[in-house]
């Protein structure tokens, strides 16, 4: 990953300490932990690793009903909460 931007984020101390000992614990920069974190969190992904995501979940093959359906089998029904 080509690093171009600089930004410079203020933490409050107690949480830079928490964010460094993580980054050194993973064996990481600090940078690279938050940069990690926002990838994760807002979802800033290439289309090519989007698709690719798709492809691994229809490989899995599992089954799926129209929504509907799965509304139904998800939501207890009243009668089946009362006694």
């Amino acid at each position: 990953m080509e690093l171009i931007k600089k930004t410079t984020i203020l933490f409050p101390p107690a949480l830079h300490e928490r964010l460094c000992r993580l980054a050194a614990a993973k064996g990481i920069s600090l940078g690279e932990l938050v940069r990690t974190a926002c990838v994760r969190q807002y979802g800033i992904a290439t289309a090519e690793e989007r698709l690719e995501a798709v492809r691994a979940l229809a490989a899995l093959g599992l089954p799926v009903a129209e929504p509907g359906e799965m509304k139904r089998q998800s939501v207890p029904t009243v009668e089946s909460l009362a006694p």
